[in-house]
């Protein structure tokens, strides 16, 4: 039961970040809070799978340029899976990854 408490939190928290993002930030929109849910889970799927296919460059530890560019094309491609929900453009997913690293730097994902 608590590891489903932390999983929906988890998606709670990265949904608000997305909405966040969205706010601030040009060349992305996120259609309200349930498609930042939405969008978050998507984002999460393909940045689990894009884990798995290029090993640990890519997780949340090591970051680095290949995390970020990962991220960026994650963010990127959702677009394309969810357009009625996420909008964004080349730009807005390399600010969107950048930023979101930034937070991911303050606030781990161990504990989001």
């Amino acid at each position: 039961m608590r590891e489903w408490i932390g999983f929906i939190v988890r998606f709670i928290v990265s949904a608000l970040v997305l909405l966040l993002v969205a706010a601030v930030l040009p060349g992305i929109r996120i259609a309200g809070f349930t498609g930042a849910l939405i969008a978050a889970a998507v984002i999460a799927i393909l940045g689990y799978i894009a884990e798995r296919l290029l090993g640990d460059r890519v997780s949340p530890q090591s970051r680095g340029l290949v995390g970020f560019i990962t991220s960026a094309v994650v963010i990127y491609l959702a677009k394309f899976i969810i357009p009625a929900y996420l909008s964004v453009s080349i730009i807005g997913a390399l600010l969107a990854a950048f930023v979101i690293g930034i937070i991911d730097a303050f606030v781990p994902t161990l504990i989001r």
